[in-house]
This record gives structure tokens, C-alpha cells and sequence, in this order.
């Protein structure tokens, strides 16, 4: 089983999306079959085969072995991913595209810029997978308190400068084994939740302005 999965298939992607078979795919992180899962589900055992044939047939989960009970033969399947995420690439027509508005202060291309690399790891993920190689990759996730507004910006820019200096000094145009590689860097507000009375929940950005969720 994978720890995270993409999914770039249209078809496939509305399969996962169907709230009962999304249930089926957390349950089946463990192996289970249609007898095991139907209590869990609260669904009979027919109406739990039926979700789970559509999951298969679309690669979201996996036989890991056929029991002989009597007369019948009972299939124990299991998730191919302990989580998946859905590709752009699902939906090509409106797919966001990061070249279309290029500009490093805009919420809306730091978006499209994640799309894109969901889609672009996503592909490079299953072509490693089928070559049987390992995908060469590395991340960075910090958070940052800034004092103010001030602060974040030459953070910005000094990062920016940083970068810049970097990629020039590694940069090898002409390497003729050379390999092409991606670096995306964000900054955004964190998230925190907080509960408020009335059962509403507060989400509080790090720039001090909040949400309220119902």
C-alpha cells in the first residue's frame, strides 16, 4: 500500500468522491471484505459489493486474497493508498494554469502553482513507480511568527534574492547529462482552528484577520 496516491483519472476521481465509497477506502486501510465492512458501513452486504466492484474496477483497491466459505468465496480487497489526492489532471478543461497570470503576490496562482505540482509529481510518481525507481525529491516545511507586515515582505525579498543566487550558481545549461528540476517555494498564513461557544469554529490566519465555519 502507497501512502499517498494520486488520482488522475476523471472517471476514477468521481468514484472516490461518493461519500460512501470514500468511507469504504479508509476502512479498507486494513484488508476487510463485504460481510466485515457492511456493519461498519451500516449498508448490506450486496449494496457493500456493489461500491466495492466500482472501486476495484478502478485501481482504488486491491484483492488481497479469496476465503472458501462453504459454497461461497469471500474477497478480502484493501486500499492501494492510505490517502489519495485528486489531479488537475482530472479535470483538463479547467485545469488552473500557473503561466496564464504570473504574479508572485496573487492567492490564485499560489494555488495554480500547487495544482500544477500535484499534477507533474503526480505523473512523475507513476512513471517511477513503473520503472521501478526511486523519484528524486526534496521538501521544506517550516512556519515563520513575522512581527509585521513589514518584516514578511523583506523576508520576501530577501529570500527571493537568495534563491536567485542560488539557482544562478547551480544552474548548468549546457550539462549534457544534466536534469531539469522544478522548486516551487510558498509562504501563506497558517491555519489554526479555535472553538468558540455556539459550536462555531474561529480559523485564524497568521496575519491576525479570522474566519467563522459553521
Amino acid at each position: 500500500m502507497l501512502d499517498v496516491a494520486v488520482i488522475d483519472d476523471p472517471a476514477a476521481a468521481g468514484v472516490s468522491l461518493d461519500p460512501v465509497r470514500a468511507q469504504l477506502l479508509a476502512h479498507l486501510a486494513e484488508p476487510g471484505s463485504a460481510s466485515t465492512l457492511a456493519p461498519r458501513a451500516g449498508l448490506s452486504r450486496q449494496k457493500i459489493n456493489y461500491h466495492l466492484r466500482a472501486l476495484e474496477r478502478h485501481g482504488l483497491v486491491e484483492l488481497v486474497e479469496e476465503r472458501r466459505k462453504g459454497n461461497c468465496t469471500e474477497r478480502v480487497l484493501r486500499a492501494t493508498a492510505a490517502s489519495y489526492v485528486i489531479s488537475p489532471a482530472a479535470l483538463p478543461a479547467v485545469a488552473p494554469d500557473p503561466d496564464r497570470s504570473r504574479d508572485q503576490l496573487s492567492a490564485r496562482w499560489l494555488l495554480a502553482l500547487a495544482a500544477r505540482m500535484v499534477r507533474e509529481v503526480g505523473e512523475l510518481m507513476a512513471g517511477a513507480s513503473a520503472a521501478r525507481k526511486r523519484l528524486a525529491t526534496f521538501a521544506v516545511d517550516t512556519e515563520i511568527r513575522f512581527a509585521s507586515a513589514a518584516d514578511r515582505a523583506e523576508f520576501a525579498a530577501e529570500l527571493s534574492r537568495t534563491v536567485a543566487a542560488l539557482a544562478a550558481e547551480y544552474h548548468t545549461e549546457k550539462a549534457e547529462r544534466g536534469r531539469d528540476h522544478r522548486l516551487v517555494i510558498a509562504l501563506h498564513p497558517s491555519l489554526k482552528d479555535h472553538a468558540v461557544p455556539g459550536g462555531r469554529t474561529t480559523r485564524a490566519a497568521g496575519d491576525g484577520t479570522t474566519t467563522e465555519e459553521p
